[in-house]
């Protein structure tokens, strides 16, 4: 997956539900609106919500429930 330039490897299988990723990016919206479209093409429901952490803007991505 690429976001603002930069190829992030996800190791899918590891993604269970409950579990979390946090992606750093400055343009966040293109990459939640990304994020999104990858996750339903992999038929997983997920909460994406814009976060700061330890000072760095980014994304973090849940996986839930269906």
């Amino acid at each position: 997956m690429k976001i603002d330039g930069v190829t992030y490897e996800i190791d899918w299988a590891e993604f269970t539900i409950g579990s979390s990723f946090f992606v750093p990016c400055v343009g966040v919206t293109a990459g939640k609106q990304l994020i999104e479209r990858k996750m339903k093409r992999l038929g997983f429901a997920v909460i994406v919500k814009i976060v700061i952490e330890d000072d760095i803007k980014g994304l973090r991505v849940w996986r839930k429930k269906k």
